[in-house]
């Protein structure tokens, strides 16, 4: 009886370990193609805004980051830099810089979304023709996932 009791709680931590990293690794495998420099350069020239993602904010950790520059027109979020890797990455504009988990959910529902994030390393956002920049002054990724702050930073 002892031995099933060991079994059963060793492969029930394997498991459960297995579909952790699952979920961590499936988007990073799943990917799209990072888009190249000279692409970005190019559309860096027609920005309004620039800021950046700095890995020293308060929600800040080892899973959970961005160093970046960012730059911002009226059609195009264009991340120059990474991101830290994970799922259901989101990106929103806000009218309030914040730092961490809880100072987002605070505000997530005055927040605008503007598209998904699918990739981890120098990637273009297509901005809708209803959203107008200039209404707001921050920009975050956000893992819906897990309701946890991946990075922020505020553009004016």
């Amino acid at each position: 009886m002892k031995k099933k009791i060991v079994l059963f709680t060793s492969h029930s931590i394997f498991l459960i370990f297995g579909v952790g990293l699952g979920i961590y690794l499936l988007p990073i495998l799943t990917a799209p193609k990072s888009i190249e420099i000279t692409t970005i350069n190019e559309l860096e020239k027609n920005s309004l805004y620039t800021t950046e993602f700095v890995r020293e904010l308060r929600g800040s950790d080892l899973f959970h980051w961005g160093e970046a520059k960012v730059t911002i027109s009226n059609k195009k979020i264009i991340v120059n830099g990474s991101i830290a890797p994970g799922p259901d990455y989101k990106l929103y504009l806000t009218n309030t810089f914040v730092e961490n988990e809880k100072e987002f959910l605070k505000i997530k529902n005055r927040s605008k979304y503007v598209s998904d994030v699918k990739t981890f390393k120098n990637f273009v956002v297509d901005i809708s023709d209803e959203i107008d920049i200039k209404n707001y002054n921050s920009i975050i990724i956000w893992c819906e996932a897990f309701n946890e702050f991946i990075t922020s930073a505020k553009y004016k």
